[in-house]
């Protein structure tokens, strides 16, 4: 295609002809160059050969993230109609599409549209845009969602501190089509959960707990659940439906809580739960001086290292949280304890956890492993698609 070339210098072709879609301002030859933001570029080797057509963002040291590795694919309307149809056939083939339920629906790098995440709520969808490329077609995937025929609205959730590293302001309203009412419900498994898409977290619902939802509904029958960092009682109604005898909710945000609270009677569980509004770190603390005693402990905190530099500091914080988990867990108990943070590798976390027991003083084994939900998948060529790190740890 004649787009605006963009050449990298001698060498750094590498990642793109292992199809990473990343290219930072270090590897090209004019880094500055005048493109507008994301515009499409075709990124081309040192001696001119093209290898990729991506979208510019002059604002970010991540200059280029890619559309296509087929030089000569146009980057218009269909092309992203077609990587729509390409995102919501695989969710069909994982039975995602049930109309009362919910899935993310596209997952940027991974579904090969960068900047790009939609998340689907029965006919309604929450879209969000992190990357210039993305924003510059914002209109047009806005149509083409609702040319999906399970769509009937598509609300905007980019308010998100990430788009200020592509000099893009964050929005958040009304995109496309019908609008979003207060509450959507959707369906998971046979239990209901009501999502504010305007107001929740992410885009309302954590989907990428799905499957470790599933392992602590299995897990539960007969145990005293304490579920901290609740949110919306995702995890405290899949216990109770696995047969819990009680579960303790703790969470900052009394509006959370609320919900949480409806989401459990939502389910026919009036009774059997309490929640505890306030600090994870204090409650925990309190709870161990206080001598209590639980069979589960959940413990799914934000992302606790959201960049390099808040390395070591996240590291101690996801160990003390693990180290208090395990004090307060009777014998035969068990600890599902999870990271969301990128940087956070599955082994650095697992050794996190083992010196957590070792301070805490219990003898732990790993009975599972949960990561993100399949339609969060990890593209291959691009490691930092997984992100989601969980261990069901049992003691003696």
């Amino acid at each position: 295609m004649n787009y605006p070339r963009c050449q990298l210098l001698p060498g750094r072709e590498k990642s793109l002809l292992r199809r990473h879609p990343w290219v930072f301002s270090g590897a090209l030859a004019e880094p500055d160059a005048a493109f507008a933001p994301g515009e499409t570029v075709l990124l081309c080797a040192a001696d001119g050969t093209p290898l990729a057509s991506a979208a510019w963002s002059p604002e970010s040291q991540l200059r280029a993230r890619v559309w296509s590795f087929d030089p000569e694919e146009v980057i218009d309307a269909d092309f992203f109609r077609a990587r729509i149809a390409r995102a919501t056939a695989w969710r069909r083939m994982l039975g995602l599409l049930d109309p009362a339920g919910g899935c993310r629906l596209i997952y940027s790098e991974s579904d090969g549209l960068p900047g790009l995440i939609v998340d689907r709520y029965g006919e309604f969808a929450a879209a969000q845009f992190t990357g210039a490329g993305a924003e510059r077609f914002r209109d047009t995937i806005a149509g083409l969602l609702l040319e999906l025929p399970f769509l009937r609205g598509v609300y905007e959730r980019s308010d998100v501190p990430v788009r200020g590293k592509e000099g893009l302001a964050e929005r958040r309203g009304m995109l496309a089509g019908e609008n979003i009412p207060a509450e959507v419900e959707i369906v998971e498994e046979g239990l209901t959960f009501a999502v504010d898409l305007r107001h929740g977290q992410k885009t309302g619902f954590y989907f990428d707990l799905r499957s470790a939802r599933s392992v602590v509904r299995r897990r539960a029958a007969g145990r005293r659940v304490l579920n901290v960092f609740a949110y919306t009682g995702g995890f405290a109604v899949a216990a109770l439906a696995g047969g819990a005898v009680s579960v303790l909710n703790v969470d900052s945000s009394a509006p959370a809580l609320a919900r949480a609270e409806k989401n459990l009677r939502r389910n026919g569980f009036a009774s059997g739960w309490e929640n505890c509004c306030g600090d994870a770190f204090r409650i925990l603390r309190e709870l161990d001086g206080a001598g209590e005693k639980f069979d589960l402990v959940i413990l799914d905190p934000p992302k606790l290292i959201p960049g390099k530099a808040a390395l070591l500091r996240g590291c101690r914080g996801y160990q003390d949280l693990a180290r208090l988990g395990f004090r307060l867990l009777d014998p035969g108990g068990m600890l599902a304890n999870f990271s969301c943070s990128g940087l956070m590798t599955a082994e650095l976390f697992q050794k996190i956890t083992a010196d957590a027991a070792l301070e805490a003083g219990r003898d732990a084994a790993v009975i599972a492993r949960m990561e993100q939900a399949p339609d969060h998948p990890t593209a291959l060529a691009v490691p930092e698609t997984f992100y989601l790190k969980g261990l069901l740890s049992r003691v003696e």
